[in-house]
């Protein structure tokens, strides 16, 4: 047993736990975490799975701030902008639960909502910006895509208002509204040429060996997303996690169809990189409205909805949607012949509300065609955000 002495106490870190949609995580001002972590690199990802957790062979985190869920194993790193015309830098690390990686290619939607909210509460944001009462409107610099996000955070008397009245589907407790427009969502991934429709195509033909040939809508907005039909893998659209979670031959298929369509998609190369980016592609499967009862037993019907879509997220079934998979479905609903669109109803549309296993969300996005190739100014939605504790994370001192 080594010595006492030997052993490096625990060091303590300025850190706020905060939900923003459906997610939670870690927030951190850069300038607070330690020097070695305030660079991207080795350093601030050991640091970083430290502190959530990871990573754990158990899969439960017990020893470290995350929930076990994908949705619950995040870190978000706020500074003050160095971009013209924006408020706050705003870069997101999915933490792997049971493999040592935390994933920077893509960004976090629902933590989004809360970004506004952190960086007026702790001096991000010029206060010149920030009404007495009213709605700070906070321009975000997304740095993972390279995107801006326009969060409007609601103020009283000089303070983020985070209760209020509006439900979230997926979210136990009613909150403050907070708008989010994700600005031109289409994600220039490296490799990805740019283009929101990698392939050219608005639907391909996606051979997936041991699966068949599938129909597939590639599109890269706000997350690069596979879209499928649910009827061709064998699936009606309503279903819950625990008709995929504990299946694992479902959950193998699910990483197969990922894997095929990243190399599609251009976003890798080789097969065996899916591995190393579990985060981006998303894979989601969309179906015509029906019936079904949302995981909380509330009753979603077909009419609520204009079509379902179900989607996973580090290789599980999502408890509901991930924001920037919204603005995916969003986005490929207001195009026509797309998957998402078709299961709409096939018609031109500038908003759509989807069913999720939680219950329904909106969204909103307009597209229009230019030069042959489709674009989109934003898309919109609606989300809130919490503090749920603040204070400091505490963490091994050797362990980064």
């Amino acid at each position: 047993m080594a010595h006492a002495s030997q052993i490096a106490p625990q060091i303590k870190i300025p850190a706020t736990y905060m939900r923003g949609g459906t997610s939670k995580g870690v927030f951190f001002s850069l300038q607070d975490l330690p020097e070695a972590a305030q660079i991207p690199g080795p350093a601030r990802d050991a640091l970083l799975l430290r502190v959530i957790g990871s990573p754990d062979p158990y899969e439960k985190q017990i020893d470290g701030m995350g929930g076990a869920t994908s949705s619950t194993s995040k870190t978000v790193i706020l500074s003050k902008s160095i971009k013209a015309d924006h408020d706050v830098d705003y870069l997101f690390g999915q933490v792997s639960i049971d493999k040592p990686f935390v994933d920077w290619s893509g960004n976090c939607g629902n933590l989004s909502a809360a970004v506004g909210s952190f960086a007026i509460s702790n001096g991000l944001v010029d206060a010149s910006r920030i009404p007495h009462n009213g709605v700070a409107v906070v321009r975000v610099w997304q740095a993972n895509i390279g995107k801006t996000i326009i969060a409007h955070v609601p103020i009283t008397n000089g303070e983020v208002q985070e209760t209020g009245d509006f439900e979230l589907d997926g979210v136990t407790f009613p909150a403050a509204e907070v708008q989010l427009e994700f600005m031109d969502p289409a994600a220039e991934e490296e490799g990805a040429g740019g283009s929101m429709f990698p392939t050219g195509n608005l639907v391909d033909d996606l051979e997936v060996p041991g699966v068949g040939t599938l129909k597939a809508t590639l599109i890269n907005a706000g997350i690069p997303t596979i879209f499928i039909n649910a009827e061709d893998i064998g699936y009606t659209g309503t279903e819950l996690q625990g008709a995929i979670n504990g299946d694992l031959e479902a959950l193998a298929m699910f990483e197969t169809i990922r894997a095929y369509g990243a190399l599609r998609m251009g976003l890798i190369e080789h097969l065996d990189e899916a591995a190393k980016r579990q985060h981006t592609p998303k894979v989601a499967f969309v179906a015509k409205p029906a019936d079904y009862i949302a995981s909380s037993g509330k009753a979603i019907a077909a009419t609520d909805v204009d079509l379902l879509v179900r989607a996973l997220s580090m290789g599980k079934l999502h408890h509901a949607m991930m924001g920037t998979a919204a603005v995916a479905i969003g986005t490929a609903a207001a195009i026509s012949g797309t998957l998402v669109n078709l299961a709409a109803g096939g018609i031109e549309r500038n908003a759509v509300r989807f069913g999720h296993p939680s219950g329904t969300l909106r969204v909103g996005a307009e597209a229009s065609q230019v030069n042959g190739e489709w674009t989109v100014k934003k898309a919109i939605m609606s989300r809130s955000a919490r503090v749920l504790m603040e204070g400091y994370v505490r963490v091994p001192g050797d362990s980064f």
